[in-house]
């Protein structure tokens, strides 16, 4: 049987050869991990359908995961046989995946928006702006942290979103409220770039087509974090040092800081204000398109889900109680 280690270490070469994210080849490695010592460490040639259902049985049955974590378990197994090893699959077919349940967003009102929002004065810059901007545009919190200097316009009152989920591109308003304070932000980071660049250590990650292809962009002002770290920190796959975005994490501690300051009971997290921008802006009035191609969905489908915390689905009825 050829070694484990060196079978990961071919996971790992596809994942990077696919410009996949390290959060994904970390997980996808960690997955294919567990799903070889849940089957006695044989390899995965020597293994099939009955196996990788009996792994995902495990995970439900007595790990009680959830359903997208049981649909990403698979996820790794099936890019490992497919992109990894080259092996026909044509149990996969007859393979069913957990269907997620399908639950309503958590969406905050206008009132607890603001009362969140004002508790973000305990974050330390850039946090509380990048806070607000979740709230202002709709982007995810990953979209925003790593948003470059080049997609900012301020003149247009837009912020072009690249690369977000499933590849796409869109462009999303910059609220006015917000522009003093994103000046403000991009002054500061010409200060930091201008001194990465007398210290050597302007080179921005990009990824690997681009850096190929644009040699010096990497060095270019346009192509700098917004919100980058304060911070040089090492590149775990080119081991160079340079300044990082923002960590997200960061963001996310304190969304639940504010939330819990503002006596806010229900659960929030940044996407919480993804979902909170859409239902006040179909709440205000605007159609469902706008707000489609605002959020980035493909399908308008996702977004009607929104309309379903509005009451707007052709359910809204008055309780008989309220009769009497």
């Amino acid at each position: 049987m050829p070694p484990v280690k060196k079978l990961l270490d071919q996971v790992r070469e596809k994942i990077r050869f696919k410009h996949y994210s390290l959060s994904t080849e970390n997980t996808y490695i960690s997955w294919i991990k567990q799903f070889i010592t849940f089957n006695d460490e044989r390899h995965p040639l020597e293994m099939g359908a009955a196996e990788v259902e009996r792994f995902l049985t495990h995970l439900a049955a007595r790990r009680h995961v959830s359903t997208s974590t049981q649909n990403q378990a698979l996820s790794a197994i099936l890019f490992l046989y497919r992109e990894v090893l080259a092996v026909d699959l044509p149990w996969v077919d007859n393979f069913e995946r957990s269907r997620e349940p399908r639950r309503l967003p958590v969406v905050l009102t206008i009132l607890e928006v603001q009362k969140l929002l004002r508790e973000t004065a305990i974050a330390p810059a850039p946090i509380g702006l990048i806070i607000h901007l979740l709230y202002g545009t709709g982007m995810r919190l990953m979209e925003a942290v790593r948003l470059r200097v080049k997609d900012v316009e301020l003149m247009r009152r837009e912020i072009v979103v690249r690369d977000g989920k499933g590849g796409k591109d869109r462009v999303t308003m910059l609220p006015e409220s917000l522009l003093e304070a994103m000046r403000a932000q991009l002054v500061l980071r010409r200060e930091w770039h201008d001194e990465d660049v007398c210290l050597g250590k302007a080179n921005v990650w990009l990824p690997d087509a681009l850096a190929a292809k644009y040699p010096g962009a990497a060095k270019e002002w346009g192509w700098q974090y917004v919100f980058a770290a304060k911070k040089y920190s090492v590149d775990p796959l080119s081991q160079i040092e340079r300044r990082h975005h923002v960590e997200e994490k960061q963001v996310q501690r304190y969304v639940k800081k504010a939330a819990l300051a503002a006596g806010i009971a229900k659960p929030v997290s940044p996407h919480t204000l993804r979902h909170s921008f859409a239902t006040h802006l179909l709440q205000a009035g605007y159609d469902i398109r706008t707000v489609q191609e605002l959020l980035g969905h493909s399908d308008v489908a996702t977004t009607m889900i929104y309309t379903y915390v509005l009451n707007k689905s052709g359910k809204a009825v008055v309780s008989p109680l309220d009769h009497l």
